[in-house]
């Protein structure tokens, strides 16, 4: 194991400001960016877009699935022609997709080929406290480490990636990153998109020298956008509906995602799992770590046609293209979209009520401490509901000027929560169903209720803004009988 005490003293050479590759901004952008290397050139839809790599077991029994994944250095083409190094689960970037059954054990051999520690979480699991890739719990180089999924949970979009403390900022953003969907036999049964239909959008920022370097900084320098590990891709489907399952797996930044026409599409899925009733839309706001499942009918469009996926949150000297799909031809479809598509029974009275405050300045706290992993912070018992108040204390900044560093995205391990109210106001349909990451924009305040559990042990709470968690916002809970 990599030793605590070195990973503590990562930050001891300079503060949050070592830990974190921007300085505090006053409206620069990334024209003023100092790298030292030419920035490769934005050239849209020259890639194809392709799916993750599906992971395969390596044996199965009658309860497991067992798989094995080595985490280790790779070229990949992010921009049109150019190999650039990337860390990865497996070699692919993004990691191989890992297709879990409710009830059924994955059981993950993480072998760390690779120069730097890691920790591998898998974000939105209920797992026990010695599998959910704590961050001081981490594989040396050269080392390995079992993790125990039991997938207890309703069918959902988790994902996993390296949550090693000071290091999960930089290895994210190197590619340290990989989906996992459970799957649930009731949810087989609804008539939405699937098989060929249901596509993941791994949806993140990069910048990439013109020599293929993936330069790690501040998100106002990072102006290629990557969809499923391209740059502005394209992608072909049929005049019908799809199910799009995206992720913003960006390190620190929010994307706001919108049809160039304006056209809506209806939500269904949350991080959680499905939604109880669908929500029309027209646009999306997402911050690092939170999901979306999506369902856009293509069949309004004419075969030979495109349409263009937007960030409307792009800086003015970016481009707001994403992804765009080119309708190919018509297609029989006999999916639709559920009036209603699961229950969710109501969460009890919160008996313990808790406060929050996130700051970026000086230093990337939560109620003004960094994270001490000897100190733990909260504790409550197995099965307590508890309500609590999270702001973000940073001032909104002038019209104009990016502010990507003063959002925060608070993420709970180990339990769901409800979002039930935003700035005064009963939760709207942009905090539905059920969470485990929520995005507080500056000077907002977000009330979540939940109920801890199903284990007991040590766990966390943090900003999913990776950068602050690197720089020490995150908390330590216990969980006691």
């Amino acid at each position: 194991m990599f030793q605590r005490r070195s990973l503590l003293k990562v930050a001891a050479a300079g503060g949050a400001a070592a830990l974190v590759p921007w300085g505090r901004l006053t409206g620069s952008t990334a024209a003023d960016a100092t790298q030292g290397g030419e920035l490769a050139a934005s050239v849209p839809f020259a890639h194809a877009m392709p799916l993750p790599a599906v992971l395969h077991p390596t044996r199965r029994t009658a309860t497991s699935d067992l798989y094995e994944i080595r985490m280790r250095q790779v070229q990949a083409e992010l921009v049109k022609g150019l190999p650039t190094t990337v860390r990865t689960y497996g070699g692919t970037f993004p990691g191989p997709t890992v297709n879990a059954w409710r009830g059924r054990e994955v059981v993950i051999r993480q072998i760390n080929e690779l120069d730097v520690p890691t920790a591998v979480h898998l974000h939105g699991a209920h797992v026990l406290s010695q599998h959910d890739g704590l961050p001081m719990d981490t594989i040396a180089p050269g080392g390995e480490r079992t993790y125990h999924y039991p997938n207890k949970q309703h069918a959902a979009s988790l994902w996993y990636h390296d949550h090693a403390h000071h290091l999960e900022a930089e290895n994210v953003y190197r590619g340290l990153a990989g989906l996992y969907l459970i799957r649930d036999p009731r949810e087989e049964l609804l008539p939405l998109p699937s098989g060929a239909h249901d596509i993941p959008l791994v949806i993140r920022d990069a910048r990439v020298e013109a020599d293929g370097s993936l330069v790690y900084t501040r998100p106002t320098d990072c102006p290629h956008m990557l969809v499923n590990g391209k740059e502005r891709p394209y992608t072909k489907v049929t005049a019908r509906r799809y199910r799009l399952r995206v992720y913003n797996t960006c390190v620190n930044r929010y994307i706001r995602l919108r049809f160039a026409d304006g056209t809506p599409f209806t939500v269904i899925g949350t991080d959680g799992g499905l939604l109880e009733k669908p929500v029309q839309t027209e646009d999306l706001l997402m911050l690092g770590g939170e999901r979306a499942e999506i369902v856009v009918d293509f069949s309004r469009y004419r075969p030979g046609t495109s349409i263009v996926l937007e960030n409307t949150a792009a800086l003015s000297t970016e481009r707001p293209e994403i992804l765009r799909f080119d309708i190919t031809r018509t297609a029989v479809d006999l999916s639709h979209v559920p009036h209603r598509l699961t229950w969710r029974p109501p969460l009890p009275t919160p008996t313990v009520e808790r406060s929050f405050e996130l700051r970026t300045f000086p230093q990337m706290t939560i109620n003004g401490q960094v994270y001490d992993p000897n100190r733990v912070d909260v504790t409550t018992r197995l099965g307590t509901t508890e309500l609590w108040t999270i702001t973000n204390a940073e001032a909104p900044t002038p019209a104009g000027r990016p502010d990507f560093h003063l959002w925060h995205s608070f993420h709970t391990h180990l339990t769901y929560f409800r979002v039930v109210q935003r700035n005064g106001n009963p939760a709207g349909p942009r905090d539905s169903g059920l969470k485990d990451t929520v995005t507080l924009a500056p000077g907002e305040t977000v009330k979540i209720k939940m109920t801890w559990g199903p284990y007991t042990g040590q766990y966390l709470y943090h900003c999913h803004q990776l950068g602050h968690s690197s720089g020490g916002q995150m908390g330590r809970i216990d969980i006691v009988d």
